[in-house]
């Protein structure tokens, strides 16, 4: 990479929080062969390091103990004093235990967002600059308020802030707008749109994006917005869901949906992607793909920034096997059980390179415009197909 004269903000360090240790490693892997081969004199060789994992170089050594009781506490074990500090968590991580009262207890999303705050405070403010990278914005999905109810995410933001954090990096928020709480602070908000398909072309070297051929599908109208996107910088047709939901009722939080209903141009023969932000149980997306499937579409391929499926894996078996669905692209940015990763129709998309991207190119103070703006890179992929 070229640095163009300019000078670190920083020296760089990284800290990934406990159930994030995999993919800190290989943005440690990336920033490591990138600077090795900029800066070749007195910097680590990389001619004999493994393809995926070398060991840490910028990553610094930090541990979140907890007692019996369940209280817990952050130690940075080396000095950050003039750091510019990069912190990865991902606060959906359910397979992380520690030991409380002789039991063992899943991390929530509170343990880990409480865990993030306290190696903030480790830090002691000598840090110059801390960036939190939380691809899965935590309280996301409360983000606004339609009665006499919490909000938790701006909440969280100004937490963060007050803590002296200056930026704050996630993927694909729930509703962005959720910034508007810190607006004098740095927050970003990526789409690995570009990752997406490249993803696809590589699952499916024969793919055609052609009009006639392919749609993108809105599973609801919150995800209208990037799925315009993706119709706009491919120029194929666009079809969308909306709930017809019942308001007497509430079920887990939440008005039930009655049914899906499409609205758009005939979907027979063509294949269909439908793009949304999570897969949460998997429901609302399994009821639209079977909708898609009985109106005639070709092959049901889905884009979700964030698998969880908190439902289990049995629904996208079944589906699968009656072929309701094809392909399910998920990204790296939350965990995923090995059971997941084994599934004949679940394709990972690694997003460690990009965020590494990020973080080289904040570190040595430049614009991440152009990482953050994909369409011009999607259009040289294309042309490369062509």
């Amino acid at each position: 990479m070229s640095y163009d004269g300019h000078m670190p903000y920083g020296e760089l360090g990284l800290i990934g929080m406990r159930g994030c240790e995999d993919l800190a490693d290989r943005i440690d892997y990336y920033l490591t062969r990138w600077r090795s081969e900029a800066h070749p004199d007195g910097q680590l060789s990389m001619e004999d390091a493994p393809p995926q994992i070398v060991p840490g170089r910028y990553q610094i050594k930090a541990v979140c103990h907890r007692f019996n009781t369940g209280e817990g506490k952050a130690m940075i074990q080396q000095s950050v004093r003039g750091y510019d500090l990069y912190i990865l968590t991902d606060v959906f991580n359910y397979s992380v235990r520690y030991q409380m009262y002789d039991e063992e207890v899943r991390m929530s999303p509170d343990d880990h967002f409480q865990d993030l705050k306290r190696i903030i405070a480790a830090a002691g403010g000598k840090a110059r600059r801390i960036t939190v990278i939380m691809p899965m914005l935590y309280e996301g999905r409360q983000h606004r308020r339609s009665a006499r109810e919490s909000l938790d995410c701006a909440l969280a933001l100004r937490e963060l802030c007050r803590m002296g954090v200056e930026n704050i990096i996630t993927f694909d928020a729930h509703d962005p707008r959720v910034q508007n709480a810190i607006p004098l602070s740095g927050f970003e908000n990526v789409h690995p749109a570009y990752q997406m398909l490249k993803a696809l072309f590589k699952a499916y070297p024969d793919f055609t994006v052609d009009r006639d051929k392919l749609m993108i599908i809105s599973p609801d109208e919150g995800a209208m917005a990037r799925c315009i996107y993706y119709s706009s910088v491919l120029g194929v047709d666009l079809g969308m869901f909306y709930k017809r939901r019942d308001y007497t009722k509430l079920k887990n939080g939440r008005n039930p949906i009655i049914r899906h209903e499409f609205l758009g141009d005939n979907v027979r023969g063509k294949d269909v992607i439908v793009v949304d932000d999570m897969i949460s149980s998997g429901d609302s997306i399994l009821g639209i793909a079977s909708i898609l499937r009985k109106r005639g579409a070709r092959r049901v391929l889905m884009f979700a920034t964030f698998g969880l499926f908190t439902s289990g894996l049995a629904p996208f078996d079944e589906a699968y096997e009656r072929g309701l669905i094809h392909k399910i692209f998920t990204t790296n940015l939350v965990y995923r059980p090995d059971e997941l990763k084994d599934k004949p129709w679940y394709y990972e998309v690694n997003m460690a390179k990009y965020i590494s991207y990020i973080i080289e190119t904040l570190n040595y103070d430049r614009s991440i415009s152009d990482l953050l703006e994909p369409a011009g890179r999607i259009r040289a992929l294309l042309k490369r197909r062509t």
